[in-house]
């Protein structure tokens, strides 16, 4: 099914390229201002778009957007009735694509470098790359969330994963989206709107099925900021981890060990509650809670990081929420509302 990349485009000449930039948001109107605003400097063509496709937001997010896009080129509003953020790349694509050679998107509560698009465009030329993925760098401000953003830039709360841990430079099966042919993303019917977790990996899954190739690119990359209370990263995890269950239902596929050991974590805590008749059955609950705090310890002494201890709640916090989210999906109990 792949098609070659357009080959009468050189490396340097980006200006060839027209590109879809897609911002899904809810809620965004502290950052998306700045977000437009740095996008505008980073199109390498004048034909460049960027799409906000909006899921209702009550904060004033719509009323900026329209302001900005009074003052800058091709910048549209789209309402997503979906609100989820698979949905609105699909409809961005449905209704601008065929204007467009690649799209870009962007998460509207992240930062990006100053060249952060162009790098992707030279990445996916020079390399005839199908999707090009970014590693992803954790930053927080509050005490929670900067303990959050050292625990999810850690093992204890990434397991090892590459989008997370950085690296770059090769050809992967999955990565942060970044930028995408929309020849590709078309040929493969685009994000499955019944997931609002991990449609990424999905997506990616039917990508290498067809043929297409996945870089992660080690030139740039993307600044993320994790939730800010415990509350709102439970629920986060726990749509995670349903994603992951509902991809691995559907692809028939096998966990990865790194996916595979946190999978016996809510099994552990909810067994815990026999400890009230046989005290050994607390036993994987310590011992898990004492290597989560073991390694923030570690953190603390090792990596000179006062965070490490409240880093290894919020893994634990991360740990629970996915693996309950996952055994949730799998045994079929359904979620009142989608995260």
């Amino acid at each position: 099914m792949r098609v070659p990349s357009n080959a009468d485009v050189s490396y340097g000449d980006l200006s060839l390229i027209r590109t879809l930039i897609v911002v899904p948001c809810l809620d965004e109107a502290e950052t998306i201002e700045p977000l437009l605003r740095k996008l505008d400097q980073q199109r390498s063509s004048a034909s460049d778009m960027i799409v906000v496709a909006d899921g209702g937001s009550k904060d004033g997010t719509q009323e900026i957007v329209l302001r900005v896009a009074q003052e800058l080129p091709n910048v549209a509003l789209m309402h997503n009735a979906k609100r989820i953020q698979s949905a609105a790349i699909n409809l961005a694509v449905q209704r601008f694509g065929a204007e467009f050679e690649y799209l870009i998107r962007i998460d509207a509560h992240g930062d990006y470098p100053d060249d952060y698009c162009r790098t992707l465009l030279q990445e996916a030329v020079s390399l005839e790359a199908d999707s090009i993925v970014v590693g992803m760098e954790t930053v927080g401000f509050g005490l929670f969330q900067r303990a959050t953003a050292a625990a999810q830039n850690s093992k204890l709360g990434n397991g090892g994963s590459k989008h997370r841990a950085g690296g770059g430079g090769e050809w992967v099966d999955h990565g942060h989206h970044a930028l995408m042919r929309i020849f590709a993303f078309q040929a493969v019917g685009g994000y499955d709107e019944s997931f609002s977790h991990n449609e990424d990996a999905e997506l990616d899954f039917r990508l290498r099925q067809s043929g297409f190739r996945i870089w992660m690119t080690g030139k740039t990359y993307m600044t993320y900021y994790p939730r800010s209370t415990a509350s709102a990263l439970f629920r986060q995890y726990l749509g995670y981890g349903r994603g992951r269950a509902k991809n691995l239902l559907k692809h028939r596929s096998i966990p990865k060990i790194r996916q595979a050991i946190p999978l016996a974590v809510a099994p552990v805590v909810i067994g815990a509650v026999l400890a009230v008749l046989y005290w050994w059955a607390a036993i994987p609950l310590v011992v898990w809670a004492v290597a989560c705090l073991g390694y923030g310890v570690w953190m603390a002494v090792g990596q000179n990081n006062p965070l490490g201890p409240l880093a290894a709640v919020s893994a634990m916090i991360m740990h629970f929420a996915w693996s309950a989210g996952f055994w949730m999906e799998l045994i079929g109990i359904k979620s009142r509302r989608r995260a």
